[in-house]
């Protein structure tokens, strides 16, 4: 094929190297075809206005790092790729060249990837991270058997693509449980979790029929509107329960447990669960019959006894994700803007949860070139909506078009968290005496970046983050390989089964039983062979 005439002008300006290069010449027949045709003979009418043009044109941004990708040598792991009954399963790709390092932009990258298999109908999505790695993930609306995932780029398998899935997959609505050992096994759970021994470490030795039965005679005498609470029963693989109050919220526990039952066979146990933002067992007095009562909440506080589990938030956005859910632990890692394009400035949006969120307008008000905050619901303090007016909602994922997000407690912790961790913004934490399940392995300065609870030196954090770019987004980077070994769906559904496994040891001496006044949760499960062997097994 003949040379390009526009590597040939370009190489005539002295660019020969760089338009030896595949990706300037494309670049440069592509002005070719916008500024129309031209020939050798029309070259010495050019001026050199013309010729810089071509070469400005010859050194926009283009992916020439990924014309040194080693197919072989890129990384991909992750469980969408073993046995695993996840709702949505998922895998990353981390891109390699050939120097045997990681690829640290992919904003232009785009994979060619199939799940292929018998009656292996998909539903496939890739999240281009823009950092070097790609998160690639499917749900299956059937049992699906032979499955193979192939991974290519430009025609290229990556690394050891091809890749053959162990057995049968099925989707999330199967229930084909596995025994306790076998699935912390499968899923690759942690034997323990620091906070799961935390939480559980003051109830050794509980008396629980005795506590039970004061904690139901509690409850049924409280005012139902100032209280939200369910008793959960787990029998023989079933879920019942009994509520008191506004039990609005108990869909999201039914939810989980449900989903959790499909996957693992859970001990018989019984525990009360707070449907309410506020933890509710609070520090007191201690004996084996009156306090602390055992109570698992969302969240947590320095004040309380609470057994805290992954919020409802979190939860259910593993369950749903790529449903009814948009916002998710991995949708949220999909790249916006790349670093050097993000605006310097704080961050915030959210309704009046506290008074401090009220006080953060006023400083954005003040520092409008260091922070961009506003208010966009009012509840708690209507009256403030004249002051500092509504905003409008912005989409959670424009958020990181800025490099630091504040993070502000609510009523309690602020669920939004996890998302905020992940999105490749640095996160300005306040201080607080709530927390979720996960808070106690952050380190402050290495995930985040913390400030004062009444703000007070939230600008001159600020102002250390703008003067320094590379330790701040070093942190960004530093949370988002935190939420990626801590907070992926994976590690929600192992956490949840590590907590039910130990709650269960430590109350073995009562007995579990269903009460007329409790109702059962139903379950609704396809039929499923369960049969996890694959026809490659009897090759």
């Amino acid at each position: 094929m003949a040379t390009s005439l526009g590597c040939q002008i370009a190489r005539r300006i002295g660019v020969v190297a760089v338009a030896a290069n595949f990706t300037l010449c494309l670049q440069i027949r592509l002005t070719e075809t916008f500024l129309g045709s031209f020939s050798p003979a029309h070259f010495h009418r050019f001026s050199t206005m013309n010729l810089l043009f071509l070469a400005v044109i010859a050194f926009l941004p283009s992916p020439v790092t990924l014309l040194d990708l080693d197919y072989g040598k890129c990384v991909i792991w992750g469980p969408g790729l073993g046995e695993s009954s996840l709702p949505v399963k998922y895998f990353f790709v981390q891109l390699v060249n050939k120097a045997g390092e990681n690829i640290t932009d992919s904003h232009n990258v785009s994979l060619d990837v199939q799940l292929k298999g018998e009656n292996c109908r998909n539903q496939l999505e890739q999240l281009n991270a823009g950092d070097g790695s790609i998160i690639v993930r499917y749900r299956i609306q059937k049992e699906c058997r032979s499955a193979s995932i192939h991974i290519k780029y430009h025609d290229h398998h990556l690394g050891e693509s091809p890749y053959n899935l162990p057995g049968a997959i099925f989707p999330d609505a199967c229930s084909c449980p596995l025994d306790m050992d076998e699935f912390l096994s499968v899923w690759q759970c942690p034997k323990d979790h620091p906070q799961i021994e935390e939480d559980l470490f003051k109830f050794a030795g509980i008396n629980f029929t005795h506590v039970q039965r004061k904690m139901l005679d509690h409850f049924a005498q409280a005012n139902p509107g100032t209280l939200a609470m369910c008793q959960y029963v787990i029998k023989s693989g079933k879920v019942f329960r009994r509520c008191f109050g506004i039990a609005g919220f108990s869909m999201f526990m039914d939810a989980i447990l449900l989903s959790v039952l499909r996957k693992v066979k859970l001990p018989d146990m019984e525990m009360f669960v707070n449907l309410g933002d506020w933890p509710m067992s609070r520090k007191g007095g201690r004996s084996r019959t009156t306090g602390p009562w055992p109570i698992f909440s969302w969240c947590g506080s320095s004040d309380s006894h609470d057994i805290v589990m992954p919020t409802y938030d979190i939860t259910e956005s593993t369950l749903e994700a790529m449903r009814r859910v948009s916002l998710d632990i991995l949708s949220v890692q999909k790249a916006e803007k790349p670093w050097s394009e993000k605006m310097p400035r704080g961050f915030f949006r959210g309704r009046d949860a506290s008074r401090e969120r009220l006080l953060l307008t006023d400083l954005s008000r003040q520092h409008p070139d260091l922070l961009d905050s506003a208010i966009t619901n009012y509840f708690f303090f209507r009256d403030a909506e004249e002051k500092y007016g509504k905003s409008q909602r912005v989409p959670f994922f424009r958020f990181f078009h800025h490099k630091y997000q504040v993070s502000m407690d609510g009523t309690v912790a602020a669920y939004r968290l996890p998302y905020l961790l992940a999105g490749d913004s640095v996160v300005l934490k306040q201080e607080s005496p709530f927390y979720e399940h996960f808070y106690g392995s952050l380190k402050p300065m290495v995930h985040y970046i913390p400030f004062r609870r009444d703000l007070s030196d939230l600008i001159s954090k600020l102002q250390w983050a703008k003067a320094h770019d590379a330790e701040a987004r070093k942190i960004a980077q530093n949370a988002r390989a935190f939420v990626r070994e801590n907070l992926l769906p994976a590690h929600i559904f192992c956490y949840h089964v590590l907590l039910f496994r130990r709650w269960s040891e430590l109350t073995t001496a009562h007995v579990v039983s269903v009460t007329p006044e409790m109702e059962s949760v139903h379950q609704e499960s396809p039929e499923c062979s369960c049969d996890r062997k694959s026809p490659r097994d009897e090759l």
